[in-house]
């Protein structure tokens, strides 16, 4: 998928996860936009990283942590973007989990 559809899907999918879970809000579309590109941002330069450090607790969890490490960047970057709420970790995880899942699905049909 090109940049400029996964930036978009990433939009479409943050206001999916605000629209589905308590916690998670998107005040505008332009919020959402700058989270998009905060995370892909934090997703090519610190997530590689990030994960290598977390590699043995990735093989015993069999690669799930990733979703609590997708949780906590977005909770991350809540706390920069105005417009971006996250009312805790669990809001986080879920709407790192429905994320994650629309980005799969755009990614096979796209």
């Amino acid at each position: 998928m090109n940049i400029l559809a996964r930036f978009l899907g990433t939009i479409f999918a943050l206001l999916i996860a605000a629209y589905v879970v308590n916690g998670f809000i998107v005040e505008s579309l332009y919020a959402a936009a700058i989270v998009a590109v905060m995370l892909g941002i934090i997703n090519i330069t610190l997530k590689p990283i990030v994960l290598l450090i977390a590699l043995p607790i990735q093989i015993l969890t069999l690669g799930l942590f990733t979703f609590v490490v997708n949780a906590l960047f977005l909770w991350f970057v809540a706390s920069f973007v105005q417009g971006f709420t996250v009312a805790g970790f669990v809001p986080a995880l879920i709407g790192s989990l429905i994320i994650t899942a629309v980005l799969w699905v755009l990614d096979i049909l796209f």
